[in-house]
Formats: structure tokens, C-alpha cells, sequence
């Protein structure tokens, strides 16, 4: 699941607005992508999706999943500060806790092996992953993060830098904060 995410977003990762006076602009339309579900976003996500190997069931819960991410992503611009051509804008923003979801998944699974075994007694990763999947679905927990952008000007214009993958998973809701 985590590789769905980091790499999903390549294409959108540097985005330009030739409108906007304010580098906090191109963040926000940035994070509207995601709650928009841009064309860009979803062709990214279906690409994604088909790369990696899930039932057609299993593909269309984790879609409605990161769409519902998406959706329900909210943010606030609390800072933003300019040097020359370069600005550092912070958003905070509040995504569902995925990571924590998975990671109870796992704890289950580690301690209810039992439950995901096969007719020949064989672990079964499908079941795992419905079940995770199924968990990632219902949880409601949320979290909130600070997220650094950096953008700058180019030919006029602020665009958005490459966005790291520690950002993009806190975006998705994965991010790793027990090591924070």
C-alpha cells in the first residue's frame, strides 16, 4: 500500500499557477487537487492501482478509500515566508490516520494468525489484505500535520517544489510518526 502512495503523485508533484500572486496560492491548489479528485490525482491512482496486486474487490475498496482521504482532507494555511524567488509556505493540514490502521492490522494479524489461513492451512495474504483494507475503510481517527512546501518563482511564475515522500505520505495518512 505505501508504494501506491509514494508513487502516485509523480506527475503532480511540481505544479505551476500562472494566476497566482502568492506562493500559499499554488499550495493550495495543490492540496484542492486532492480534495477535487483532479483527473490528474485519479489517472495517477487507477495507474497505480493496476501495478500492483489486487482483486478487482480489493482495488475498488482502496480507491473509495483514497478517495474518501482525499475528500475529507482539510487544511489551513498558517504561515508563509518569502525570500527573493523562494517561499516556505506551512499548512497544517488533517488527513484519516491510515498509518495507524494498518498498523493495528498488522498487530491483529500477528496475533490472530489463525484467522487468515487458507482450506490447506497456508497463510493467505488476500484475506490479510481484505481485512486490512476493511479496517483502513472504517476508521474515522484522524490526525494533523504541519507540512513545510517549499515553492518558487520561475518565468514569473510560484510553482510548487518536488514534493518530498515523507509529505506526500503524511498526505495520504501513512506517515510514519511513531518515529517522530
Amino acid at each position: 500500500m505505501k508504494k501506491i502512495i509514494v508513487v502516485l503523485i509523480t506527475l503532480i508533484m511540481v505544479v505551476g499557477c500562472g494566476k497566482s500572486e502568492k506562493a500559499s496560492d499554488v499550495v493550495k491548489e495543490y492540496l484542492d487537487k486532492y480534495n477535487n479528485q483532479n483527473e490528474v490525482v485519479m489517472a495517477d491512482l487507477e495507474k497505480i492501482i493496476k501495478e500492483e496486486n489486487l482483486s478487482d474487490n480489493q482495488a475498488k475498496v482502496y480507491k473509495d478509500i483514497m478517495i474518501k482521504q482525499y475528500k475529507d482532507l482539510s487544511y489551513k494555511i498558517s504561515n508563509e515566508t518569502y525570500n527573493g524567488d523562494e517561499a516556505n509556505v506551512n499548512a497544517n493540514i488533517r488527513v484519516y490516520d491510515l498509518y495507524t490502521a494498518q498498523k493495528d492490522a498488522e498487530e491483529y494479524k500477528n496475533n490472530h494468525r489463525n484467522e487468515f489461513i487458507d482450506n490447506d492451512r497456508n497463510y493467505d495474504a488476500n484475506k490479510f489484505l481484505d481485512y486490512k483494507l476493511e479496517e483502513m475503510k472504517k476508521t474515522t481517527k484522524t490526525i494533523e500535520y504541519t507540512i513545510n512546501f517549499k515553492v518558487i518563482k520561475k518565468d514569473g511564475k510560484w510553482v510548487l517544489d518536488k514534493v518530498n515522500t515523507e509529505t506526500l505520505e503524511k498526505i495520504h495518512g501513512i506517515y510514519n510518526y511513531t518515529n517522530d
